[in-house]
């Protein structure tokens, strides 16, 4: 998928900008909270359609305004540049076109449109336009709880597979509802009814876990490449998926701690415990990382994100925010390889640093635009 166009209204800082972009590399140059990375979280909201540093999308409102609004103009690219045609070797291009809307009052829901059609249902544009987001916050990867690496496996899977969402809600519904009968205090809960939402829990539970398993099995050989990448070889890393369903059949795990579940008010066990393990020359990475190691690790991390996401139909937006703090010259030099190579397709990248992006752009012949952000105004170079 390629953005051709993209506009902005009173988004966080940015007051009205409408940009016409490259199709290979846009680098947007400004100092720290200028908003540069509100661009790229204006292009987020419009694949998942919310921003990726707050739930509450009233937050995304300027200051002093009444409303939001965002369209991107996009082209369907069907896996460039890794598809061409097999006669000419140009790359396939399939020829849909999209605008996706989304507007917002004080007050009021927001309204989500593909070509001017309302959504019934925002989860129904999941995955349409696939993206992969880098950026400082994703070290809560490494030093945040079991629940930031359930989500990355969610983001990923979800964006791949419309059915996944769907366990995933049913799962979550029948865990809420185990734990309201779990902290009853005036009564014992009804055996048959906590059987019936710990069935719910199995059966979707299992859903998951098998395409959580595959997602994990398919990410490792491309992460672990990335990682030696960057690193230049210097260190070795791993990467493993823990669940409760290794142990055998997710029902008869839940139903076996019953007693100890109603003793402590919540189900201690499920895939909402699930957890990556994370390691660095055979210690846990989150004790004996550098910052720039644990920023090599989720970078390559991403990345490995990004060509799983490339097996479906659109080469997905991959978005780099200020991923160059924190590593030695070497880890950016091998950084800058990767990106300029035709690995990618459309890229969106932040820097404060002019150096880093010249050097990107020195090392290919490609189509780009660099755009300098200061203040919420965004001006192309």
């Amino acid at each position: 998928m390629i953005l051709d166009r993209l506009s902005i209204v009173n988004y966080k800082n940015i007051g009205e900008a409408t940009l016409d972009l490259s199709p290979k590399i846009n680098c947007f140059i400004g100092h720290n909270g200028a908003g540069k990375t509100n661009v790229l979280d204006a292009i987020y909201f419009l694949s998942f359609c919310h921003s990726a540093q707050t739930t509450q999308d009233s937050l995304v409102i300027r200051h002093g305004e009444e409303y939001f609004m965002l369209e991107g103009g996009y082209k369907a690219v069907s896996n460039w540049p890794l598809a061409v045609c097999s006669e000419c070797q140009e790359p396939k291009v399939n020829s849909q076109k999209l605008i996706i809307s989304c507007g917002m009052k004080r007050g009021t829901k927001k309204v989500f449109k593909r070509d001017k059609k309302a959504y019934k249902r925002l989860s129904e544009h999941i995955g349409l336009i696939p993206i992969v987001l880098i950026s400082p916050s994703d070290t809560l990867l490494i030093e945040g709880s079991s629940e930031e690496r359930r989500r990355l496996m969610d983001v990923a899977i979800s964006q791949q597979d419309r059915s996944y969402i769907e366990s995933l809600n049913r799962y979550n519904k029948a865990l809420l509802q185990r734990n309201a009968m779990l902290k009853m205090e005036d009564r014992e809960p009804d055996p048959e009814i906590m059987s019936l939402w710990e069935e719910q829990m199995a059966r979707e539970g299992e859903i998951i876990f098998h395409k959580r398993e595959t997602l994990v099995k398919q990410l490792i050989p491309f992460f672990q490449q990335y990682y030696e990448t960057i690193s230049d070889g210097r260190e070795q890393v791993s990467l493993s998926y823990t669940s409760h369903c290794q142990r055998g059949p997710l029902l008869d795990i839940i139903q076996r701690d019953r007693f100890k579940d109603r003793a402590v008010g919540y189900s201690l066990h499920g895939i909402h415990r699930d957890d990556l393990e994370i390691m660095l020359d055979g210690h846990p990475m989150r004790r004996e990382g550098s910052q720039g190691q644990q920023k090599t690790f989720v970078i390559a991390l991403k990345l490995a994100q990004y060509k799983y996401l490339t097996q479906g139909d659109n080469l997905p937006l991959l978005l780099l925010d200020d991923i160059f703090d924190k590593l030695d010259a070497t880890r950016v030099e091998q950084i800058i390889h990767l990106v300029a190579s035709q690995q990618f397709g459309q890229i969106f990248i932040t820097d404060t640093n002019r150096d880093h992006l010249d050097l990107i752009l020195s090392h290919g012949e490609f189509d780009y635009k660099l755009y300098h952000v200061e203040n919420g105004t965004i001006l192309s170079s």
